[in-house]
């Protein structure tokens, strides 16, 4: 599919600052989805003193449904942006409405250089930046294998990754499965966890990158752990 049948409003590719109409859409989905999502899932939120009020960060959460995406959005009131899959901008309309709700393509089987380039694009704006550092969903009560991205992008930039526990998203709708269940859903926000400092050289350490990717992984199980506990469906390890 070349780049040219794919619609992105201008300067949106690496995810520009969004227009006082995008914001306003955005602002009221977000309000109308926090509204929905809390009645019919029960949605509590913990941790949200640990959302800076200003500036970037990097959100991390456990990726085990399709919910996970707009529950992260009702529970975080800061406008974030994730990547998408580059055919999802197809349509002109949907694409100005996806870009509104602060996501942005990524051309997919591209290089992931150009995946994490447009990632720091976007931390180097100063917006935040939702990324799964498990990748694609997974199932289960454990933690998979953690990619070096989040923790890359935070190396370079500087800026914290702020680990998430989800409860209840994988019981409500299940990798595979196309209905949604009405369980309880529990969302819990970790301390922000900070980037080691930067080589004199200015270069980011491999092995500062891994040993933070390791201790994200940490992180992010202990939180899912506490958050499917509150949703009534504790992990069996």
């Amino acid at each position: 599919m070349s780049r040219r049948e794919i619609y992105i409003p201008e300067g949106h590719d690496n995810g520009e600052v969004l227009s006082l109409p995008q914001k306003a859409m955005h602002h009221f989905v977000r309000l109308l989805l926090e509204v929905v999502i809390r009645l019919y899932f029960r949605l509590e939120v913990h941790g949200r003193e640990n959302i800076p009020r200003r500036g970037p960060f990097i959100i991390s959460p456990i990726h085990r449904s399709y919910l996970d995406t707009p529950v992260i959005g009702a529970a975080i009131w800061r406008l974030m942006r994730y990547m998408g899959a580059e055919k999802m901008w197809t349509n002109r309309q949907l694409g100005w409405f996806l870009t509104a709700m602060g996501g942005f393509p990524v051309q997919r089987g591209a290089a992931d250089r150009e995946a994490l380039k447009a990632a720091l694009a976007v931390v180097e704006r100063g917006e935040p930046l939702v990324m799964f550092p498990e990748g694609t969903r997974q199932s289960g009560p454990v933690v998979s294998e953690m990619f070096d991205g989040p923790a890359y992008v935070s190396c370079r930039t500087g800026v914290p990754i702020i680990p998430v526990g989800l409860g209840g998203t994988e019981r409500a709708m299940p990798k595979g499965k196309k209905y949604i269940l009405p369980v309880k859903m529990v969302v819990v926000i970790g301390e922000p966890i900070s980037p080691p400092p930067k080589k004199e050289s200015g270069r980011v350490s491999r092995n500062g990158v891994r040993e933070m990717t390791v201790t994200l992984g940490e992180r992010i199980q202990d939180l899912f752990d506490e958050a499917q506990l509150r949703a009534g469906s504790p992990n069996q390890h």
